[in-house]
């Protein structure tokens, strides 16, 4: 399981910061956009074997849509004005001293 900050708006994985999903979605809409989400990344995987450049920029856009349903991608899902600092590395926002404490504990 990979670290989550403590307002739950993102997940670092190798010192970068990922945007969590939208947890005000009703669970089954969320279930939905996750199968949707799926469905789109192996259409990906099967357009790269293909070679056909259409199918892979059509497969990414249906990633590209679920994300941002999910709200990983696109506008925020909080409302405090916030900035946004997805796929920022962890140690250049204000996240970094909770990160470094976080690895300080689990080196001992």
């Amino acid at each position: 399981m990979y670290p989550t900050t403590p307002d739950g708006r993102y997940f670092v994985v190798k010192g970068q910061l990922w945007r969590c999903t939208n947890p005000s979605l009703n669970e089954d809409v969320r279930q939905q956009i996750v199968s949707d989400l799926m469905t789109a990344r192996r259409e990906v995987k099967a357009a790269k074997a293909s070679g056909d450049d259409g199918l892979l920029s059509a497969a990414r856009a249906r990633v590209q849509t679920a994300k941002v349903a999910l709200g990983e991608r696109g506008p925020v899902w909080w409302n405090d004005g916030s900035t946004d600092f997805n796929r920022h590395k962890v140690l250049n926002t204000p996240y970094a001293e909770w990160y470094r404490s976080l690895i300080e504990s689990t080196s001992h």
